[in-house]
């Protein structure tokens, strides 16, 4: 598939960024990623111009590509520096990942539909984001062989924080998850302090797609 961008649709990218930014994204490296990142690369063609307001859109699994400004807060709630090493759980249109990338992460991403992973795989390195580490699995697991990890990405809201996740993060280390019983979730800063302690901020609410423990085989 060929991919292109036009005047048109990097102006609409420039008014996206200015909707985010007045919603109280100050880190201008994320401000950045979200002009030149082309988001309609990564939903249907024929719903380009939609990749640009700043709302969920549908894909494919019964998935979403997150909201900008959302992609947007829960990036900057993780401090992003580069070099991190970075788990995301959820990797659905590769969106999330693709801007933790270009601010200089080293991202390792699970996608529990095998579909979407290998689709979203290819697509990544087609668009030249091939160093991103693709991984078809259960979230809830993380990925033990390769922690500990500065930073935990959650893109899927969570009726509990999976101890799994919180023990491959180092001390000190990030862990941003919407969390919570009903179905809009509190969006929560988790900082390990040591292999014992926990520090854990509330920073608003959020509504996401469930996050579903187990894999689907379904390519």
């Amino acid at each position: 598939m060929k991919y292109t961008d036009n005047y048109r649709l990097k102006g609409l990218r420039k008014k996206l960024v200015e909707t985010v930014r007045s919603k109280g994204i100050k880190d201008e490296r994320i401000l950045e990623a979200i002009e030149n990142i082309p988001r309609h690369y990564f939903i249907d063609p024929e719903f380009a111009e939609w990749a640009y307001k700043d709302t969920a859109f549908p894909i494919e699994a019964g998935q979403t590509i997150s909201q900008p400004y959302t992609v947007a807060f829960q990036t900057e709630l993780l401090e992003i520096q580069p070099k991190d090493k970075v788990l995301e759980i959820g990797t659905g249109s590769g969106y999330q990942a693709a801007v933790l990338s270009y601010l200089g992460a080293k991202v390792y991403t699970i996608e529990r539909q095998e579909k979407l992973f290998y689709k979203t795989t290819k697509f990544l390195e087609d668009i030249g984001f091939g160093t991103i580490r693709t991984f078809h699995g259960d979230g809830y697991l993380g990925l033990p062989i390769y922690a500990p990890f500065d930073k935990i990405i959650v893109t899927a809201g969570a009726s509990e924080i999976p101890q799994e996740l919180v023990k491959q993060l180092k001390p000190g280390g990030i862990m941003v998850i919407p969390y919570g019983s009903g179905d809009i979730k509190d969006m929560v800063k988790l900082i390990r302090l040591d292999d014992d302690n926990v520090q854990i901020e509330k920073h608003g609410k959020f509504s996401f797609v469930p996050f579903v423990k187990g894999v689907n085989k379904d390519k």
